[in-house]
């Protein structure tokens, strides 16, 4: 059998292989129960390896409180999809958290093969950020996890409604987004605000609440969230649970989660 020339050709071995050579994961190895993680505190990211990556390598984005409550991270682990975070904390989901976030999801889609969907994960203020950079990329999102998230800034940490409220935080947030409290009113930025592009993009939504939630009530995010995206023809849950105090996050058994979003994932 004859090969064309070029196949012997010095240039045929420089140039002519289109292999990817995938760049080693950034910052030190360490473990996240039992799962291999890469923490670079430079850039304030984190990336957990599963043991067996599943076809596609598919993934999950966290939003702020990394390792609390992981139950969701590592049945998701288990099945074989990584799951990352990048440090926007004190931002509020602002444009520089969105834009943060944005050059992350090009580093692990173009350096990694990411998925070029990806799950994303918020509890509290987590909320915020999920939902902002959805708005601003609904088609690279897979679908939405949230737990106990803040959707209006105004109800935490403002504390104008029938929630306790932060001061401190409330002034971080404010600042972040270059907003007085009067201003602040009339702000039209707030994920509760921004659902449309979300659900013309056909993202299923699911959120775990505690019913008794005085640090991000539910009836001031969650429940106002979920009649406007059900009445723009989007997929939303909720799993509501008993309980008294500050938001209690997650479920032990976290099955009924990925059972929606293995279901639900786009």
């Amino acid at each position: 059998m004859k090969f064309p020339f070029f196949l012997f050709s010095p240039l045929f071995f420089v140039f002519g292989s289109f292999a990817k050579v995938t760049e080693p994961l950034p910052g030190q190895e360490t473990s996240f129960h039992g799962f291999s993680m890469f923490s670079d505190p430079k850039k304030g990211t984190k990336i957990v390896v599963p043991r067996k990556i599943a076809p596609g390598k598919p993934w999950v984005w966290r939003a702020r409180f990394w390792g609390h409550e992981p139950q969701f991270d590592l049945a998701m682990l288990e099945l074989g999809y990584h799951v990352v975070f990048c440090n926007v904390g004190n931002l509020f989901g602002n444009h520089e958290a969105i834009e943060r976030g944005n050059k992350f999801y090009d580093y692990l889609v173009i350096q990694h093969e990411f998925s070029k969907k990806a799950i994303l994960e918020g509890m509290s203020r987590g909320g915020l950020f999920i939902y902002n950079w959805a708005a601003a990329n609904p088609g690279k999102v897979a679908a939405i996890y949230g737990d106990a998230p803040v959707l209006d800034f105004k109800s935490c940490p403002g504390g104008k409604g029938n929630g306790q409220g932060s001061a401190s935080a409330c002034k971080t947030c404010l600042i972040a987004y270059g907003l007085t409290e009067e201003t602040a009113q009339d702000f039209s930025g707030k994920p509760i605000d921004n659902l449309q592009a979300l659900a013309k993009a056909g993202i299923s939504i699911i959120h775990v609440v505690g019913a008794a939630d005085i640090v991000v009530p539910v009836a001031e995010n969650t429940t106002i969230a979920e009649k406007r995206y059900q009445k723009l023809g989007g997929v939303f849950e909720v799993i509501q649970k008993e309980g008294v105090g500050h938001h209690p996050h997650s479920l032990k058994d976290s099955a009924p989660i990925v059972s929606f979003i293995l279901r639900n994932q786009k």
